[in-house]
Order: C-alpha cells, then sequence, then structure tokens
C-alpha cells in the first residue's frame, strides 16, 4: 500500500532533535549501530532494561534509581521497573529542564476573553510551597487523595504538584460534569481536599457552579476542605456555600510558613487517578505510578515531540481528559505551558492561532475534531498569523484523517511536524505517535513509541500482516502500565479490561492497521467496529469519506442489529443552510462505496440536530447504540450534551417490519 509524504525534516532539523542527541549515547551504551530510528526501535525492544534505564540517565530524572536490576517479573501484569527507586514527580517538574530563568514564564493563561494570567517560575514555586504547607496543615499526607474540579488554570497545575509533593494522588474533572459524573469519579477514591471554582466561562457566556458544588461537596464526607479559585469573582460566595468552604486565596494566606520540601517515594507509588468515561458503567478509577508516568512523558515530550527547554507547549484540553496530565509533564522539559480554558471557536475560529501568534508557540496540541472543524468552515490561520516559531502539531482523540492531514500542510504550514497520536486513560500516554525525524505520510501515525511493543494482532492472536486491520496490542511491558483499579482487590477487572482477549498481552481496546512505512492507522474503536454479513468494518473508514462533504458538520455511525445479521446506519448533522437531500444521500453512498467497500455503504443515512459526545469530545457511538436498541444509557452525566440521545430514540426509520 503507497502513501504520499507530506513532509520530511530536512538533515539539520534531524540533527537539532533530542531524539537525534540521545541516538548516540544510547549506541554507546548498548555497543549496538544505531543509524536511524527504525534501529533505536529494535535495540530498545531487544534492552529494555538498558532503554529505560538509559532514559533515566539521558533525561537526567532527580531521585535514587536504587540497585539491582532496572525491570523485575515473570509476565506483564507482575512486571516492575526500578523496584529500589525513589522519587517525586512534583520536584522533577519543577526542578528538571535544565538551568530556567526564575523569571520567565512557566504557565501563561487566557480563559476565552474573559481572563488572562502569567506566572513565572518563581511565580509557580511560591504558590506551590504554600499550598504544600496548608495542605499538610489540613492533614493531608502521602497516600491521600487531592481531587479538582477545575477550569484548565494555573492554579489547577500548582494544586496538583503540591499534592504530589507530599507523596499524595491527584484526580481531576473538568467544571462543566454534572453532579452525579462527579460523585461517580471522586465518590470512589474519598478525597479528603477537593480544590474547585466558582465557575467558568464558555463561548463568553458565565456559568456559575456554586449550587452544584455544594450539593458535591456534601455528599463527599471525606472532604475535610473545599478550596474554590475565582474565576467569575464570586469565589468568596461561592466558599461560603459550602461545607467546609475556602476560597484559594485565603487558603494559601493562611498555610504556615517553610521551603517547599519533596516527599520521595518508591516508583509505584499513586500518583494520578484517571476515569474511563463511564458511558457503559460505573467510571474505572485507573491508579497510575509516579515513576513509570514521569519516564513515560519525559520520553515522549523528548524524543517524539521533540519538546526542549524554553520551548512553549500548548494543548487544548480539560482537566477531564488525559491530555492535561500530558500537557503538564512539558514542565520536566523546562517549556512554558500555554493553558487555554473555553471555547475554541469564540468568539471567532481565530482564537488558539491568536494566542498561538501572541505566545511564539512551539507546539500545539489539539483534537482531531478541532482540526476537521477548522477545515469544515474553511479557515486558513497561516494567512493571518505569524506561525514562525511552531515545529509541530499535535493531533489525538479520535483518527486523524487523510483530508485533515491536507489542511494542515496547506493553510497551517508547509514545514511543520504534524503528529498524530494515539494511547489513552488507560496509560496516560501514548502506545503509537510521532517521530521528528521521520517522513510524515498522509493518514499514518508515524511510529510506536520507543520501548513499546506494539503490534497488530488477528482474532486468533497470529500476528496480522501489513495493511491487514486487527487489534492493537503491546506484547511486552513498559512502566506506564497502570497499577491497577481503585477497589479492584485481587486485580480481576484490570485482567479482564486488557489481558484476557490475548492471554498475558495487552490489548487496547483499538480496531488497527500496520503499514508497510511502519506508522499505524486506527480505525476506530473494536467495540464500535461494524460486522455487516460478519465482515468486520472500522468505523473510520467511513468517516473518512463522510466527512469530505462540506454539507456535513459531524457524523456517528452505528451498527443495528437486524435478525442474525447488523446494518449500517448512518447519522449526520448538517452545516447550516445545508439539507440532507436524496441526491446527496446517493453521493455519500457512493463516495463510501468507492473509498472503502459496498460492504462500508449504510442502509440508511438519516439527519440528526445533534450527537452525542463525552466531556473531552469524543462521539459516543456506543450509547448511540444502545438507545437505538431501547437499551438503558448508563452515566449520561459523563456526557457533553446528552440530551442528544433523545434524538436517535424511537425513530421510526429504524423500526423493523415484524
Amino acid at each position: 500500500m503507497t502513501t504520499s509524504v507530506l513532509w520530511t525534516p530536512d538533515d539539520d532539523r534531524r540533527a537539532a532533535t533530542e531524539l537525534s542527541r540521545f541516538r548516540e549515547p544510547f549506541a554507546r551504551k548498548t555497543g549496538a549501530t544505531i543509524d536511524g530510528s527504525d534501529d533505536l526501535a529494535a535495540v530498545a525492544l531487544e534492552d529494555l532494561s538498558g532503554f529505560w534505564d538509559a532514559i533515566w540517565d539521558h533525561m537526567g530524572v532527580i531521585g535514587d534509581k536504587g540497585d539491582g536490576p532496572v525491570i523485575v517479573g515473570d509476565d506483564m501484569i507482575s512486571t516492575r521497573f526500578f523496584p529500589g527507586a525513589r522519587l517525586n514527580v512534583a520536584e522533577n517538574l519543577l526542578r528538571l529542564g535544565g538551568q530556567r530563568d526564575p523569571e520567565a514564564d512557566a504557565l501563561v493563561f487566557r480563559g476565552e476573553d474573559k481572563a488572562q494570567l502569567r506566572w513565572s517560575w518563581s511565580e509557580l514555586e511560591t504558590h506551590v510551597a504554600r499550598l504544600q504547607k496548608a495542605l499538610s496543615a489540613a492533614g493531608v499526607g502521602a497516600g491521600d487523595r487531592v481531587a479538582g474540579l477545575l477550569p484548565n488554570r494555573p492554579e489547577a497545575v500548582a494544586a496538583m504538584l503540591a499534592a504530589v509533593s507530599l507523596g499524595a494522588v491527584w484526580c481531576s474533572a473538568s467544571p462543566d460534569f454534572g453532579t452525579r459524573a462527579v460523585l461517580d469519579r471522586f465518590g470512589q477514591i474519598e478525597p479528603k481536599v477537593l480544590f474547585a471554582t466558582d465557575g467558568y466561562w464558555y463561548s463568553g457566556k458565565a456559568f456559575d457552579i456554586t449550587d452544584k458544588l455544594a450539593e458535591i461537596a456534601s455528599q463527599l464526607p471525606s472532604v475535610t476542605r473545599t478550596v474554590v479559585i475565582d474565576y467569575l469573582g464570586t469565589a468568596q460566595a461561592t466558599a461560603a456555600a459550602v461545607d467546609n468552604g475556602v476560597t484559594f486565596a485565603a487558603f494559601e494566606a493562611d498555610a504556615p510558613d517553610g521551603p517547599l520540601t519533596f516527599a520521595r517515594m518508591p516508583f509505584d507509588h499513586p500518583l494520578y487517578i484517571l476515569f474511563s468515561s463511564g458511558t457503559t458503567g460505573a467510571p474505572k478509577c485507573i491508579v497510575h505510578r509516579a515513576g513509570g508516568v514521569l519516564l513515560q512523558h519525559l520520553k515522549e515530550h523528548a524524543l517524539h515531540a521533540d519538546v526542549r527547554p524554553g520551548d512553549r507547549l500548548f494543548y487544548f484540553t480539560t482537566l477531564g481528559w488525559m491530555m492535561w496530565n500530558w500537557l503538564v509533564s512539558g514542565l520536566a522539559r523546562g517549556a512554558t505551558l500555554l493553558l487555554f480554558d473555553g471555547s475554541p471557536f469564540h468568539p471567532r475560529p481565530k482564537v488558539l492561532f491568536d494566542f498561538a501568534s501572541d505566545e511564539r508557540m512551539t507546539h500545539f496540541g489539539t483534537s482531531a475534531k478541532y482540526i476537521d472543524s477548522l477545515r469544515k468552515v474553511e479557515f486558513k490561520p497561516g494567512e493571518a498569523h505569524d506561525l514562525s516559531p511552531l515545529r509541530a502539531m499535535m493531533s489525538t482523540g479520535s483518527p486523524l484523517l487523510g483530508d485533515s492531514f491536507d489542511y494542515v500542510y496547506k493553510t497551517l504550514k508547509p514545514d511543520l511536524h504534524l503528529a498524530s497520536i494515539s494511547g489513552g486513560t488507560d496509560i496516560v500516554s501514548c502506545f503509537v505517535l510521532g517521530d521528528p525525524t521521520a517522513p510524515v505520510h498522509r493518514g499514518e501515525i508515524q511510529r510506536a513509541g520507543f520501548g513499546m511493543a506494539v503490534d497488530v494482532w488477528r482474532d486468533d492472536g497470529s500476528r496480522a500482516a501489513d495493511g491487514e486491520k486487527g487489534e492493537l496490542v503491546c506484547t511486552r511491558p513498559f512502566p506506564s502500565m497502570p497499577l491497577g483499579f481503585w477497589g479492584d482487590d485481587g486485580g480481576a477487572r484490570y485482567r479482564s479490561a486488557y489481558f484476557d482477549r490475548f492471554d498475558g498481552v495487552w490489548c487496547q481496546g483499538d480496531f488497527a492497521e500496520r503499514r508497510a512505512t511502519g506508522g499505524f492507522v486506527i480505525h476506530g474503536r473494536s467495540d464500535a467496529t461494524l460486522n455487516p454479513g460478519g465482515v468486520r468494518i472500522g468505523t473510520a473508514e467511513i468517516y473518512a469519506e463522510v466527512e469530505k462533504f462540506p454539507e456535513v458538520k459531524e457524523a456517528v455511525v452505528i451498527g443495528q442489529d437486524i435478525g442474525d445479521d447488523v446494518r449500517v446506519v448512518l447519522f449526520v448533522t448538517m452545516m447550516d443552510g445545508a439539507e440532507l437531500t436524496e441526491p446527496l444521500i446517493k453521493e455519500i453512498k457512493t463516495a463510501i462505496r468507492k473509498g472503502s467497500s459496498p460492504r462500508h455503504v449504510p442502509a440508511l443515512i438519516l439527519a440528526v440536530a445533534d450527537i452525542p459526545r463525552t466531556k473531552s469530545g469524543k462521539i459516543t457511538e456506543l450509547a448511540v447504540r444502545d438507545v437505538v436498541h431501547g437499551r438503558a444509557v448508563k452515566n449520561t452525566g459523563s456526557l457533553a450534551n446528552p440530551e442528544a440521545l433523545d434524538l436517535f430514540r424511537d425513530l421510526p426509520e429504524l423500526k423493523m417490519d415484524d
């Protein structure tokens, strides 16, 4: 299968990358000949211990590596990395990353056109020190949970760092989550302190969460202090309305004096608890180990994203998505973090590119849906913005389709490393991602992560051929495998989630394809694949054709059970002024037939006013499928727009003749 090369770095650019700087000392350490990325990947898998040991040393991790082997264990589940090590992630995020000017920017924040804030490295450390003392005075210690119901503001970063500096465990959600969605998450893990906000801005509108926060706090008996950050200007009133409430300013001001210290904990000490979307049951509380997250993020930022000291790193994310945890780790590379909260289209589509131009952004992280939305409105950011410092754009959340690759290179910048990346909340990192020293092929993720034994398997456990679709697996252990699920004594749910499909091998649940280039294509979630006539089809293959039509704003495709078979049903929302006419339906079906196969062609194409999505913007194919089949959708509070589900209920076009 051939693909077009859209960008290739020149020799000078390759030589300047951190990946190239790492390759030579790693070759000396292993005694291997390493001429490029493919050699590096092969040697890393041949000597996993040596590779991760080299990552620790090259990145200059602060801590005690410990004596003894780097890796111990007989299988993936029991494997442990650096069993004798002790470190603190907050110490590494604040003190690693080269010589920093204490007055240089550490965090730069914009909340639409409503708020701006800029903290230097010195100011960030001062806030973390105050919060550390305040949390300690509130009884927070190692292993306690500290939760954040927060927008992507500097105070959220400081609160996380302060909690982690004590050895506490951080968990977070976005303030637009519903009451039940928050309680379903935080209620399981019983946090001791809750950081929250008085509200948030979205599309120019203020959303006060005082009543919601009061209800949440009243149902979290473990919380002894609710700390309210001022965003709308009403923090004092909100704090007064909440059990044990206090403003962020007062919480800091009342803290005892003292220098910032760091509790160095074991490599496997819990760092974060992240939550699954919860649309198919109670959210899973996934516990992540400190050392594994740190090493994996350092590797990904340095080798795959080429984040360097002094870079200015942005990812459009909320605290309800793992990309926030990934973004914050950029501090350990000495990068300035650019934080944004609100709508990326308010007041106009250029808002994030105004931010990029004004702050000389070097790395722009976003979702595939955002890029496609820009393409649909024919926005050309490169025409009116100075993007000369921008070296890389990263995309995740759903597959980045070929037309979006074309759009980026035509309208943003031709000399850009466009990296589609894919991993998950499950590992708070990536399985497949970018390579700043290699060509970018249209529609492909460039490579598997270094040190990650990623492959594609058939249902019978055999290795799929290049170009053949199958299950994305990882066959060897890696440091950011989670410790397990909170409350899953014995680990039965953890094993069932990832290791039962192929005994002892991590199965991610993505329907994927390995290309002859060494790259990968993700075709959607395995549990959302379609099976008409027994042929397995990835949903992304259909979206790739549908989204070419300018009349279509968004789409969701499901399989509807009909007797012993399945028929493909496509739902679309239309751009303003466009209609789903019979001629357009025929055009869409023809495009799908030609671009994919006759098996992919929907039996029905129906227009709807909206499509349900999670808080992180992912379309919920499974929830739509459940509604169509008359099944209850669990935990609708995890959806950004649960009311959209009603649009799919009892549709006459979907009723089958008896």
